[in-house]
């Protein structure tokens, strides 16, 4: 017989704005104990050395989170000129270098072949799965890697600021499973220079704003107090990208035990994904099919 996972039945978004050292793990560890939830996990994992949005998922909001990690989102970062890591930041051994520094304009210029669908490898050390192992374990021990391209779609890369020859800030918005410090490894390469990331921070993630983030020192202080609960966001917010269809008490309970159930729709696509609510309150999510959702994950609210 399976053991109950302790804690409690809590569910709803944190929107943590992660500083830099600890992993996205240990954040998750943290905000699981300070709310005292059964269950949670994170949609999109930042690197230790990252700031930003790291939005946390507690109790049926996991459910949501597949859509928030699919969701668009941006970054603020500076790349380094002049040298290459073996990490494509700056924690990692310094691989090459170069005199070379590039102009605004010839960085400019460069951009646009970072724009639209792209291919990207990710970085040596990264937590892609080679044969079950992550990268970066095999990394650790030495071994290079021929890591495969990835499909990447990049809505807008902007040159935001130029402090130095040697920096140059940027602000990136893209889809997921974009790589930063593979950006500022091939835009180094592109510009004949050479180039690693030295400062990574995610502004906003989907629906949530770096701005609205609670901080790892606010989260202990309130840890486990019911002041803590109230920042907490509605399990609803992870939907915003889909569209919304009411549904009735008779829809809502037919969806609840896995069946199709009756929805209210104007614009709604044959075919196309949604989520039922009732009252407000999120009771499915599934495919729209000729006036019922046809649920493939349900809510217990």
């Amino acid at each position: 017989m399976a053991r109950r996972r302790k804690g409690r039945d809590i569910s709803g978004w944190l929107v943590v704005d992660k500083p830099a050292g600890p992993t996205s793990t240990a954040v998750v560890n943290k905000v699981r104990w300070a709310f005292d939830a059964k269950k949670a996990g994170h949609a999109g994992t930042l690197d230790p050395d990252a700031t930003g949005v790291l939005a946390i998922a507690l109790g049926e909001a996991t459910k949501t989170v597949p859509f928030v990690t699919d969701a668009t989102k941006a970054y603020r970062f500076t790349v380094r000129f002049g040298q290459a890591t073996n990490t494509d930041d700056a924690e990692g051994e310094v691989i090459a270098s170069s005199a070379t520094r590039p102009t605004d304009d010839e960085i400019r210029a460069a951009l646009p072949g970072f724009t639209g669908d792209i291919l990207q490898v990710p970085p040596q050390f990264s937590a892609v799965k080679i044969d079950g192992v992550r990268a970066y374990k095999r990394a650790r021990d030495g071994e290079e890697m021929e890591l495969a391209a990835r499909p990447l779609y990049v809505e807008e890369l902007t040159l935001t600021a130029r402090p130095d020859a040697d920096h140059a800030e940027f602000e990136m918005v893209c889809g997921k499973g974009g790589y930063v410090r593979s950006v500022a490894r091939d835009l180094g390469a592109t510009l004949d220079c050479h180039g690693h990331v030295t400062s990574l921070r995610r502004i906003w993630s989907g629906p949530f704003d770096a701005e609205d983030g609670v901080t790892l020192d606010l989260i202990e202080e309130l840890a486990k107090t019911p002041e803590l609960d109230q920042y907490l966001r509605p399990l609803e917010e992870g939907l915003s990208d889909l569209p919304e269809l009411r549904c009735t008490a008779e829809g809502a309970a037919r969806l609840r035990n896995g069946n199709p159930g009756m929805v209210i729709t104007s614009d709604t696509e044959y075919g196309d994904e949604a989520w039922a609510s009732l009252g407000g309150r999120a009771v499915a999510v599934g495919i729209y099919r000729a006036g019922e959702l046809h649920p493939n994950r349900v809510f217990n609210s």
